[in-house]
């Protein structure tokens, strides 16, 4: 849920407002109101509605299901982001998911990469014949090498493991869909994403592209850096149509980038040209994805950071036809 990477490329702060008529429209209609002789009042009407609407002109991808993890249920069960209009809860028990309120969908969490093995059927047949399930995180950051740690060897994730959990969910759960992050295994200046996982590959539905691009390094944030990850993701075999975005909503705590810095809670205006950004690039996702809604690592996580509720609340009633 957390790609750690390095930031570089110069700092953009061109936010284009993807609704409304632009501030440019209003200017040629204010021209064309002198020249056709009406009254002057008229034009500075007309003026006001267009900057009205486009001061509360949403930004950003439109989808109809918003996904925030971690600390999604209360104590007595109550699903938390709901009141910021998250409806795609992440969960892992099937009493979870029948608790979830009208209109809200479940995503459960896997994280095992074995393959078909007892344990992974253990986790997902309880779920066959849910409606209100949308589908499985399979993994989060795989990484397809072996590597080794103090505690001992980290196996790879293998492409052979995830297209076989992928496969067995499609042939019991047709309308299930699978999902996981991807890995950079480069930096976030020259991002890198394993062909191996490709859907071609491993058959899998979504993928989540998670650059951070607010850090300390940077006194700011390098929108540019979402760009250069749907670039790399595209190159390693992964369409648009199937990328799900992942909006920065945390900072602080103990997560560190690989440049040395810290990353850092957005403020408003910041979530909002992140938003945009992605808006630019996905503009229709099947879902979209802010990490996090619950803190993690000490870090200051959207549950808490009230700053971002209104942009957050705002971005996530923006809905489009869920059958389109």
């Amino acid at each position: 849920m957390l790609q750690e990477g390095v930031v570089g490329g110069e700092q953009k702060a061109d936010v284009r407002r993807l609704h409304g008529p632009s501030m440019l429209t209003g200017v040629r209609l204010f021209a064309w109101f002198r020249r056709s002789g009406l009254p002057l009042l008229s034009a500075i009407a007309l003026l006001v509605l267009i900057g009205a609407w486009n001061s509360f002109s949403p930004t950003g991808p439109a989808t109809p299901l918003h996904y925030g993890p971690n600390h999604n249920f209360a104590v007595d069960g109550t699903y938390l982001p709901g009141e910021l209009g998250f409806n795609l809860a992440d969960l892992n028990t099937v009493d979870q998911l029948d608790s979830l309120p009208h209109g809200v969908k479940g995503l459960v969490w896997v994280g095992q990469c074995d393959g078909v093995t007892p344990g992974f059927l253990q986790k997902v047949q309880p779920f066959v014949g849910h409606a209100k399930l949308f589908g499985f995180y399979l993994m989060d950051n795989p990484d397809p090498v072996s590597w080794l740690t103090r505690s001992g060897q980290v196996p790879a994730c293998t492409s052979e493991h995830l297209r076989a959990e992928s496969d067995w969910i499609h042939a019991h759960l047709r309308d299930a869909r699978t999902f996981m992050i991807l890995m950079n295994l480069g930096s976030a200046e020259r991002p890198q994403f394993s062909a191996e996982y490709s859907p071609n590959i491993i058959h899998l539905d979504l993928y989540g592209i998670d650059p951070y691009p607010c850090r300390t390094e940077l006194d700011g944030c390098a929108y540019d850096m979402i760009d250069r990850y749907i670039r790399k993701a595209e190159a390693a075999g992964i369409p648009r149509n199937q990328m799900v975005p992942v909006y920065q909503a945390f900072g602080g705590g103990d997560y560190r980038d690989d440049a040395g810095g810290i990353y850092t809670l957005p403020t408003a205006a910041e979530e909002q040209q992140i938003l945009a950004r992605w808006g630019e690039q996905l503009p229709r996702p099947v879902f979209d994805y802010a990490y996090s809604w619950g803190s993690q690592r000490r870090d200051s996580a959207l549950e808490g950071a009230m700053g971002l509720h209104s942009t957050f609340s705002e971005h996530n009633s923006i809905g489009v036809d869920p059958k389109r």
